[in-house]
């Protein structure tokens, strides 16, 4: 697959306006020498999750009140369309827990991986009951989970340790320039799906709308039986099918080492030895798991030429090679750095990457809430340790996310059924990153004015200062 013009453009257009905006960052912490507030270096980081003194909790009671019946319809419309765009919400549930509900930011920060974890695990189990809408292979694509899982984990560890370096309005910014460009860009990709759909339909319409018999009469509605009938399957028979243990086994190793290295380095001396130690050891093992898996996408798509097999191992409609995996890794680990910084997570990255590199509507969704899984719930797990949420909220929140993911799948798939549209999904993607775009950058830049008011510091913070 050669990347089209469009995808180029889109490239160019993060690359620029990040750029500039970095630069910009740059620029203005030289010009001004006067040295950050003791105010502006405890000022909370959204996304971190390293939380140390200099913020105040703030955790109101869960009891029954106009603010949380609000909260709880929109943390359900957005976990419900979230997770069947395979983006998770985050983008929606900070604001909704801060400005409705009063947490401070890093509680918010915190709950909204719980409301993330609840979503993706009831529809990851609603997806393992799911056949695969064209072909006898799960619905849940290992190989690109084991391609950009370890990479998307480990850029996001990276993005959240400068997230407490990047000034506040920075963050602003890229949030703002990331979830439009791939808002615009997802929502281009659907309009070409919603057209290939309808030529598609009109095709189907005109072979099987009628048949004129010798005598000239109309047959209407006749059926045809496809040439190779799909086997029928019991739920529990496609449940099994989609579970494929040995590549559910090695996500889980690196879920484990990642928790484990997090909660280590989160007891030890910040900037000392073994932080960096702590810090370092994610790399060899991200990497090895994704070489494994790169190494035996490569090999088979060599086999594959050769043989004169252009069908692809997984549902990417990418080649397979050295160059193309690169550029795959790099998207992963830049995506992560990006989505940990912004404190979005991978999947506003992963769910229109996947889309981009030619995979289908629904095994996109399946892939990335999958990976998804795994990247919230180690935040979930660390944030536990941490202590940085109310149960009691944590646990109703997350039920609300559950039963939304699992509704949300189902009333999408009856609809894609209704309609023969897949594209409904990609849709849904781009109205989800375009309304986080919208309620993230009120929400920031309403704090980056409150900040300019209060003169405080407005450049980089000094990384071990800041921890």
């Amino acid at each position: 697959m050669s990347m089209s013009m469009s995808t180029k453009g889109f490239i160019v257009y993060l690359v620029s306006g990040f750029s500039v905006a970095v630069l910009s960052a740059v620029f203005l912490t030289q010009t001004h020498d006067h040295k950050p507030s003791l105010s502006s270096l405890s000022s909370p980081s959204p996304n971190s999750l390293r939380y140390g003194s200099g913020t105040d909790k703030v955790w109101p009671e869960l009891e029954f009140s106009w603010r949380l019946a609000l909260a709880t319809v929109i943390g359900f419309l957005g976990s419900a369309f979230g997770t069947v765009g395979g983006v998770g919400g985050g983008g929606i549930f900070v604001p909704m827990l801060t400005l409705i509900l009063g947490f401070d930011t890093k509680s918010a920060a915190a709950l909204s991986k719980c409301m993330i974890m609840g979503g993706s695990a009831s529809s990851v189990w609603y997806n393992l009951r799911v056949r695969h809408p064209t072909k006898e292979v799960p619905i849940l694509d290992y190989d690109l989970a084991l391609i950009f899982q370890p990479m998307l984990m480990l850029g996001i560890t990276v993005g959240v340790a400068l997230s407490v370096v990047f000034p506040y309005w920075l963050i602003t910014v890229l949030i703002i320039i990331l979830f439009i460009g791939t808002s615009s860009r997802s929502f281009f990709k659907a309009t070409e799906m919603w057209k290939e759909e309808t030529l598609l339909k009109k095709e189907m319409a005109k072979q099987q709308a009628t048949i004129v018999n010798s005598r000239g009469e109309l047959l209407i509605d006749t059926e045809y039986e496809p040439l190779i009938p799909r086997e029928e399957k019991s739920p529990m028979q496609i449940l099994c099918f989609n579970l494929k243990w040995k590549g559910i086994l090695m996500l889980m190793v690196v879920w484990v080492s990642f928790l484990l290295l997090q909660v280590i380095k989160n007891n030890v001396e910040v900037c000392g030895v073994w932080y960096w130690v702590l810090f370092s050891l994610q790399f060899p093992i991200a990497l090895v798991v994704f070489g494994y898996e790169a190494v035996k996408l490569y090999k088979d798509h060599k086999k594959r030429m050769g043989t004169g097999n252009q069908e692809s191992i997984c549902e990417a409609s990418i080649e397979w090679t050295a160059l193309h995996i690169i550029f795959c890794a790099l998207c992963g680990i830049l995506g992560g750095t990006v989505g940990g910084l912004l404190g979005c997570g991978g999947g506003f990255i992963l769910g229109p990457l996947l889309i981009e590199i030619g995979v289908i509507p629904q095994v996109a969704s399946a892939t990335a809430t999958f990976v998804m899984m795994f990247s919230s719930s180690l935040s979930v797990v660390e944030f536990y340790l941490l202590k940085r949420f109310p149960i009691p909220y944590a646990l109703y929140l997350t039920t609300v996310s559950v039963l939304a993911g699992f509704w949300g799948q189902f009333l999408v798939r009856k609809l894609m059924a209704i309609l023969k549209r897949a594209s409904i999904i990609v849709f849904i993607l781009s109205g989800v990153i375009f309304a986080s775009a919208l309620t993230m950058g009120v929400v920031g830049i309403e704090k980056s004015i409150r900040m300019i008011q209060n003169h405080e510091f407005m450049g980089f913070l000094g990384f071990c200062s800041s921890q």
